[in-house]
């Protein structure tokens, strides 16, 4: 199996679905390495990255899944490399 290393961002504004991003990346569990969260209280957004690695597909469907979330953007930056597992 092939798999990348990836950084999702998000950014939930306010009234963003925080539960459906946190039942999203409970169900990709497996595959993530790390999460930080920085609360901006000032502009009452949420600032969210999310450390994976994982199949291309999977963590394009993550992204994806987010960013249809109500309040919420999602972008991934992946590494160049590619792991075969």
């Amino acid at each position: 199996m092939q798999t990348r290393v990836a950084v999702i961002s998000m950014i939930l504004e306010a009234g963003s679905d925080v539960a459906g991003v946190n039942a999203l990346l409970h169900e990709f569990s497996p595959y993530i390495l790390g999460r930080m969260g920085i609360p901006y209280r000032a502009r009452a957004i949420n600032i969210i990255s999310v450390a994976i690695e994982a199949p291309q597909d999977a963590i394009n469907t993550l992204t994806g899944k987010l960013g249809r979330l109500p309040g919420v953007s999602a972008k991934t930056m992946y590494s160049g490399n590619i792991y075969e597992d």
